[in-house]
Formats: C-alpha cells, structure tokens, sequence
C-alpha cells in the first residue's frame, strides 16, 4: 500500500526498508530490532499495541503521501539519488570506465557521473528521468 510512498523517500535519500511480503509481526519485529517507524495505510496494523511508533498513511496517492511524510517528520534536508531505489542501499560513486560495459552506449557517451549499489550492483545515473523527478519533488 506504500510501496511507491518507499521508492520516493529513497529518491530523496531517506532510509526506507520496505517489502510487500512480510506478515504484520514480521513487520513489528524489524522494526524494533532497527529502531524504524513503521508508515502504512493499514488501520489494523497502525492500531497494534507494539514497541514501535506507527504512522497512518491518509491518501492511496503518493505525492500526497509524500507530503504527509515531509509534514510529520519536519523533513526539510535530503540527500537526493544517494540511495537505491531497488534496496535502500547507500549507493558508491564510480568511474565511467569502470561501468562502460554495463550502461547503454549513449548513456556512456553523454553521461559523466555514475553510481554503482554496492548490494544489488545496478548502476544509477543522472538522466532525463532524473530531471523530472526532480521536478516532482520540487513540486
């Protein structure tokens, strides 16, 4: 219900774990053992008596949920495309020539900068996509 919600902290560089899979114990339990606070939209979940502080999550759309977040936490400095947006690692700068057989041709050819996920090894880098999240989040 909040996986998008997840993938756009991370854009912003929030330390966000997220799954789809795991049961709502399983849900209780992370979060104590790491000290999260759990956002989700499920009002069953969210009204658990447990260790760990829950937020519900009011809207099904995401910027809006975004939003939510930003308020509730006073959210004002990010450290955008710092972390994957697959799993929540910080990600490690890289040479070009060290990810040239591993990007698209024109992407090697007209991109400077590149980030590798030291977890996952996908290699991230500031495209078009880039810019108009950028303009989301401004937004």
């Amino acid at each position: 219900m909040v996986g998008k919600l997840a993938r756009w902290l991370r854009v912003l560089g929030v330390d966000v774990a997220y799954s789809n899979t795991y049961e709502d114990d399983e849900i209780i339990r992370i979060a104590t053992a790491e000290n999260r606070i759990v956002l989700t939209r499920d009002t069953g979940l969210a009204g658990r008596r447990a260790a760990v502080r829950f937020v519900l999550i009011e809207s099904g759309d995401y910027t809006q949920q975004i939003g939510q977040v930003i308020r509730e936490f006073s959210l004002r400095d990010f450290e955008v495309f710092t972390r994957c947006l697959e799993c929540n690692v910080v990600l490690t700068p890289a040479s070009k020539e060290s990810v040239f057989e591993r990007v698209p041709p024109y992407v090697y050819l007209t991109q400077e900068r590149f980030a590798v996920c030291p977890s996952c090894n996908r290699v991230f880098w500031h495209g078009t996509h880039a810019d108009q999240m950028l303009k989301r989040i401004r937004s």
